[in-house]
């Protein structure tokens, strides 16, 4: 859960647009709008309106649809408000009334002098519900900003780490330019979403699609490639660290090696890239996403390769050229 705190107000300014918006309004008890909203899950209160409380889960945001809409213009017909005024001595973050119902005055009244916000919203309990909490899963999300480039390669999102001036914004500019996508460069906020899938953005979507190139300086991606050069966000499925080439080190070279890199709690997988003068970084980094893509696909490229050469030892062809020590082969 993302430390901030998230109030109803934030809810209300929420910028959810086409099939994931929420429509909501406030009708009543705005001086409860900054009340805290803690609990990234929803509780429809029939139950407690009935008596029962044993379990009751006030801390999350109550939602009223027309049953219990029925229930409390009953319970307004008979002056039984004993129930509605139990409900609202509990702290409730807030209630949403769901399919345009309005609840009966006398609930309102109550709700207000417990500082309890009344919401709205046209849309069916059902589609609301799936609609707010996909919204929860995003504001509550774990989340952390790293220093990183960002970018759709063959639909792929690859995370490009590594020191400063290595080149990772010099790669992502080459694989613009060879028509991928960028998603974000130099600051990459990262959210996990649903415990699995790590989403990534730009930290500050107002300097997000610029880029900053040593030598040249800082440019608008969108001005000079167009909006077809850019998107907003794209899951992190592969992360690429560019270093330094060291002489010294043993990198891998058949590519056997799963390694992975532990994102907000998930894993990754991994390739290290030594660079240094003559490789073409961006060519590899298209190689390594097409290769992650048949891989997703259940194609080892390595695994398949050993196997190959496994199934050549075996065979009679290859015997005389092991007991002989003909290094030929």
């Amino acid at each position: 859960m993302t430390d901030k705190k998230f109030t109803v107000l934030d809810l209300l300014d929420l910028d959810l647009q086409g099939h994931n918006a929420l429509n909501l309004r406030c009708m009543s008890g705005r001086r409860g709008l900054s009340g805290e909203i803690s609990v990234p899950d929803l509780n429809r209160p029939g139950l407690a309106l009935s008596g029962f409380y044993e379990s009751f889960a006030h801390q999350r945001v109550q939602v009223f649809g027309r049953g219990e809409v029925a229930y409390l213009k009953k319970l307004a017909a008979e002056n039984q408000l004993q129930a509605v005024q139990q409900l609202f001595s509990y702290p409730i973050p807030c209630c949403i009334f769901t399919h345009n119902l309005n609840p009966p005055s006398e609930v309102t009244v109550i709700a207000d002098q417990a500082n309890c916000p009344i919401l709205q919203t046209d849309l069916e309990s059902t589609e609301f519900s799936s609609r707010i909490l996909r919204a929860f899963s995003n504001v509550f999300a774990p989340t952390k900003t790293i220093h990183a480039v960002l970018v759709e390669v063959f639909g792929v999102g690859v995370l490009i780490l590594g020191g400063s001036g290595i080149g990772k914004s010099e790669a992502a500019l080459e694989l613009i330019e060879r028509g991928h996508r960028l998603v974000a460069d130099d600051r990459v906020e990262l959210r996990c979403v649903n415990g699995n899938t790590v989403l990534g953005q730009g930290a500050n979507k107002m300097i997000s699609h610029h880029m900053e190139v040593r030598g040249l300086g800082i440019i608008n991606l969108v001005q000079i490639y167009g909006v077809g050069a850019i998107r907003d966000q794209k899951e992190v499925q592969f992360v690429v660290q560019l270093e330094e080439w060291d002489q010294n080190k043993v990198y891998d070279r058949l590519g056997t090696e799963n390694k992975t890199m532990d994102l907000l709690g998930v894993k990754i997988p991994l390739i290290e890239i030594p660079v240094k003068p003559g490789r073409n970084v961006p060519i590899i980094i298209e190689t390594a996403a097409k290769n992650e893509r048949l891989k997703s696909q259940g194609y080892f490229s390595a695994l398949e390769f050993n196997r190959n050469v496994l199934k050549w030892i075996e065979t009679d062809s290859a015997q005389p050229a092991y007991y002989s020590g003909d290094d030929s082969y």
